[in-house]
């Protein structure tokens, strides 16, 4: 190749179809690096709020503690804020009264001198409120507050009062801690508290600077992909000379592509694929080297390629969260950012893609969303179990009486006997209900797996016999030992063969099949039959509390089965067709052997 085909190659490409790629490509890039810095400002700001939140819950559990089962008063807690501020991080912690005075204060000088002039209303500060505030020039803190109540009911000087800590007049040789403490001004008896924790916002700023650099960096590459894209998709064009620089340039531009933690997928006009990077591999599930080249259409998951149909009527990018059917399954969730490319004169030149899987962020929202729900079914469970089950208690006690009284009168005998067996079955419900809410604590030691699906068929041999179903297992005889909890893991397949077996009647099949891949330490369970199958409306529903198909059922069965395989930090997969039956799949990790895991 001569220097002269070389320069009329690049001669050909026009500056202008440069420029116009820059245009296209910067404000997405733009867009998606405020996006990301403005998301981790958010980020940094909720840590420091959750910091500081949880340093105001130990503080006033440390007071509570003292206050309540040692008398401490104001020394003691004034002692015990000064030490809890030495924390790395903390640059002060103040308790104040209601007109803004310092009832106690990390730094013992400023006890009893005006914080601020006053603070929010209490309806505004039960709840954990922040600002940022300037505590000398140039520096700021990240000030955390909220009413500061140590005992439920009872503000804290009341409680010191009650303790006999309270000032009783000039002279009276306590400490001065001590009294300044006792009042948050002496006129204000039981008056609102409130804390505030000054939090050091260096580090905070240093990460934001991080942030910052590494988003720009981010952009930088981004731009520099599609820039390379655009660039190759001109040269493309050319002559054959054009092959060996657009090598080049294809080498770098791989180089930055591999290296950037988001899939990318890129197409030309024609909508074959052009880019195809790890990342995507790994996600989508399919191999470079099968899609570039190919139609987008036919490769990339429908739910990603529909969304050309919106750039064509909105023309801009377009950013949405999609479930995919990809190589690797149904529903897998990405967040997905789509943009057209075009040239200078408008010149459509292709689309990008760009996602990230967000499988890891929803399971952590479900996490949270369950166990909320959780601890608003503890405190229900604990209220039930208080209020009902010392009453049935006496019911079924009344009722075994005048059943052995009313021994010659079959009638009423029978009602007796009718009231004792409901009376136990409401406290079967009563006890489900309490196991489903109490923390699953795990025992986690090596246990034989076939024996323990092998023990648990036994279990239900007669009642399957009894109902003319078939029981098949395939079980490896020589399977290693598995590290959970054998108890509970009985329970699991108990409440997963009863389910089952309620859907079939005679000439039903129960299939228990059990697997294990070494590689990746995981064991495999599933329990299949040819039941009635689960409308698929209620799959959705099937492991929320008390979600039941069944007249006589409680809901709780397979809400247990979920909590105890997630203890195991496992998953359960379920896959039902109406008619034809349901097929449940336990994945276990292993998980550490000889812990208690709650």
């Amino acid at each position: 190749m001569t220097n002269g085909h070389k320069k009329n190659l690049w001669l050909s490409l026009s500056p202008w179809a440069v420029l116009g790629s820059l245009a296209v490509l910067a404000p997405i890039v733009f867009f998606l690096a405020s996006s990301s810095i403005k998301e981790d400002r958010e980020n940094m700001t909720r840590l420091l709020v959750e910091k500081g939140a949880a340093l105001i819950r130990s503080f006033e559990a440390g007071a509570r503690t003292g206050m309540m089962g040692m008398g401490w008063g104001g020394t003691q807690l004034q002692r015990l804020l000064a030490e809890t501020a030495k924390q790395p991080d903390i640059l002060y912690l103040v308790v104040t009264d209601e007109k803004g005075y310092a009832v106690a204060h990390s730094n013992p000088e400023q006890i009893g001198e005006q914080y601020r002039d006053g603070v929010l209303s209490p309806q505004e500060v039960d709840t954990v409120q922040w600002h940022e505030v300037q505590i000398n020039r140039g520096n700021f803190a990240f000030e955390v507050y909220k009413r500061f109540k140590p005992i439920k009911g009872v503000p804290w000087q009341g409680r010191m009062r009650h303790h006999g800590m309270m000032m009783r007049g000039p002279g009276s040789g306590r400490d001065p801690t001590d009294r300044s403490l006792e009042s948050g001004r002496n006129d204000q008896n039981g008056s609102a508290l409130y804390i505030f924790v000054g939090l050091d916002m260096s580090a905070m700023e240093t990460a934001r600077v991080e942030s910052r650099r590494h988003t720009v960096a981010m952009s930088i590459g981004v731009l520099l992909i599609g820039l390379a894209v655009m660039v190759s998709l001109f040269l493309a064009q050319g002559y054959k000379l054009a092959t060996r620089t657009l090598a080049k340039v294809q080498a770098f531009t791989d180089q930055v592509v591999e290296n950037l933690p988001m899939g990318l997928v890129a197409t030309d006009e024609n909508g074959k694929v052009a880019a195809f990077n790890q990342t995507a591999e790994a996600i989508l599930g399919d191999s470079s080297h099968k899609v570039l080249g190919e139609k987008a259409a036919g490769v990339l998951p429908p739910e990603l390629w529909q969304l050309t149909e919106r750039l064509a009527t909105k023309g801009t990018i377009v950013e949405d969260e999609l479930d995919c059917q990809t190589m690797r399954g149904s529903g897998l969730p990405l967040r997905v950012s789509a943009a057209g490319l075009h040239g200078e004169d408008n010149t459509f030149l292709g689309y990008v893609f760009i996602f990230r899987d967000l499988m890891e962020v929803r399971r952590l929202q479900q996490e949270v969303e369950r166990t909320k729900r959780l601890a608003s079914l503890g405190s229900l469970a604990a209220g039930v179990a208080h209020e009902i089950r010392n009453p049935l208690s006496s019911v079924k006690g009344f009722a075994t009486y005048f059943r052995d009284k009313l021994k010659d009168n079959p009638q009423d005998r029978d009602t007796a006997t009718t009231m004792i067996q409901e009376v136990e079955r409401l406290d079967r419900v009563i006890g489900q209900l309490l196991e489903f809410a109490r923390p699953s604590t795990l025992r986690i030691k090596p246990v034989g797996l076939a024996d323990l699906i092998q023990h648990s068929l036994k279990l239900i041999d007669g009642d399957a016999r009894a109902k003319g179903i078939e029981i098949k297992s395939e079980v490896p005889s020589n399977l290693p030992d598995v590290p959970i909890d054998a108890d509970r893991m009985s329970q699991v397949l108990l409440n997963l063969y009863l389910n089952s077996m309620q859907t079939m009647g005679a000439q039903g099949i129960l299939e228990v099949k059990v697997s294990r891949d070494e590689t990746r330490k995981l064991t495999t369970i599933i329990v299949a039959d040819n039941g009635g199958g689960i409308d698929p409306a209620d799959q959705e529903h099937i492991f929320d509390p008390y979600f039941t198909t069944k007249p006589d059922g409680t809901g709780l069965g397979l809400a247990i089965v979920h909590k105890i395989i997630d203890a195991h930090h496992g998953t359960v997969k379920v896959k039902s067709t109406p008619g034809l039956g349901t097929t449940i799949t336990l994945i276990l990790p292993d998980a550490e052997e000889e812990q208690d895991r709650g």
